[in-house]
């Protein structure tokens, strides 16, 4: 399958105001598609503080450059400066993402309040942050969503059933190597899971001698090989979208000359035979350049 999914994860406020319109606009321009996934509450950015206690993350910030892409003010957010309502405040360009004929979906309600916490939450907690998402999204949209890519790939055992509860036919919460149905402790859930598969940006800079002028060269390469599934990139709006721009430019055009066609989750979802699709555990394990344990694709189960 010669697709690539294109499925960008919009963190902040200022991603949102900045970095969504210049992708769609370069989306526009290759005549690609993509899902948007976005956070819909809350910007406060400024809590992820609190990480520097993690293993491998002051590591991963010195690597990313996270000031220079984010910027001190987004970086204040929830600390030192009010965290502004990102859904409430850009409605309109979330609608026009829609408009231009972007898949959109769920990311979250507060991007540092899942991230950090729906690992250890109970099912009220969980549920409660999807159920503002949701409602949230439905305001601005008129429509439920149709999908959800948790943020930092970051998940308990409710939140999987809450997907499920919703109507949800895919999500996107996990890394891994070709579509699944999830079994979640022991329990098959029927969300289809559509994993990243490929490194992210943020993931390769600064290793190797990576740097933002050539990284899409390891992007580029990693694709060589077509997977009978194909490929799933997870991008930022506040990386792609911004400072790295020309970075996401060269990979769609170096895709595009490989002979890759790019797609939403939507688009890959319609493509697929869901019976025949494998079942995988969903389990938590670390991913190379990426700080903490995730969601990820683990044993395969026969029925």
């Amino acid at each position: 399958m010669k697709t690539i999914v294109l499925k960008v994860d919009v963190d902040t406020f200022r991603g949102t105001r900045e970095g969504v319109p210049r992708l769609v606009e370069l989306f526009r321009s290759r005549g690609v598609n993509a899902t948007f996934l976005f956070s819909l509450g809350p910007d406060h950015t400024g809590r992820a503080i609190k990480r520097v206690f993690r293993r491998g993350f002051m590591k991963k910030v010195s690597r990313t450059s996270v000031l220079e892409h984010y910027g001190l003010k987004t970086l204040m957010y929830g600390t030192l400066l009010p965290g502004p309502d990102i859904g409430r405040r850009w409605g309109d360009i979330l609608r026009g993402v829609e408009a231009s004929g972007f898949e959109v979906g769920i990311h979250c309600w507060d991007h540092i309040r899942w991230q950090d916490g729906v690992a250890k939450a109970d099912e009220g907690w969980t549920k409660e942050e999807l159920d503002r998402a949701a409602e949230r999204f439905e305001e601005i949209f008129g429509h439920p969503a149709r999908t959800h890519g948790a943020a930092g790939w970051q998940m308990n055992r409710a939140a999987y059933r809450l997907e499920q509860r919703m109507g949800l036919a895919y999500a996107s919460d996990t890394r891994g190597t070709h579509p699944f149905w999830p079994i979640v402790e022991g329990e098959p859930v029927r969300c289809l899971q559509i994993p990243t598969t490929l490194p992210t940006l943020d993931e390769l800079l600064g290793f190797e001698d990576i740097t933002p002028d050539t990284v899409h060269n390891r992007l580029i390469r990693a694709t060589v090989e077509v997977p009978e599934y194909g490929h799933v990139f997870t991008l930022h709006a506040e990386l792609e979208g911004m400072k790295l721009l020309p970075a996401m430019e060269r990979m769609l055009d170096g895709w595009a000359e490989q002979g890759y066609r790019m797609i939403s989750l939507a688009d890959y979802y319609g493509m697929l035979n869901p019976a025949s699709l494998p079942y995988h555990a969903v389990e938590m394990g670390e991913v190379e350049g990426r700080a903490g344990l995730l969601a990820v694709q683990g044993t395969s189960f026969s029925f």
